[in-house]
């Protein structure tokens, strides 16, 4: 009996490059795929190696592709200008600043925007801003 590996009694390896579809972890992804449909094929991938199962990204790609099974869904969210307009009506913004006067004064100042309105909301001034337990102003690094 003539083996084409070279020495008698030994087994034949697989071939570099090839895939092993048919092997456990070809059967594992696409149940993968089949009980969660968002995750594509680098997820899989991932999955799989952290079972222990040596898979290339690429291998995972080939055996759901094989199978028929499409990428993953779009998982692109909304603009963010279409976050903002629904999630509206409960943004309130806040700044606390100071104005220097005429008088060589300066007073600081606390106010709100309710961002549906656009309504602003003074909630306080005053000369001396610890007095009142407000902020000590912005924090340094």
């Amino acid at each position: 009996m003539l083996l084409s590996s070279g020495a008698a009694g030994a087994t034949p390896t697989a071939v570099p490059g090839a895939r092993l579809s048919r092997e456990p972890s070809g059967d594992l992804a696409l149940e993968m795929a089949r009980g969660n449909p968002a995750g594509g094929y680098r997820r899989i991938h991932g999955e799989l190696t952290g079972l222990g199962y040596k898979v290339a990204p690429s291998t995972a790609w080939q055996i759901l592709h094989d199978a028929g099974t499409g990428p993953a869904p779009n998982r692109r969210g909304p603009a963010w200008g279409a976050f903002l307009a629904t999630q509206a009506h409960s943004i309130v913004a806040a700044d606390f600043f100071h104005v220097d006067t005429v008088f060589l004064r300066r007073l600081h100042v606390l106010f709100f925007i309710e961002h549906h309105t656009r309504r602003v909301h003074l909630a306080g001034i005053t000369a001396i801003p610890r007095a009142h337990g407000s902020p000590s102003g912005p924090a340094t690094c």
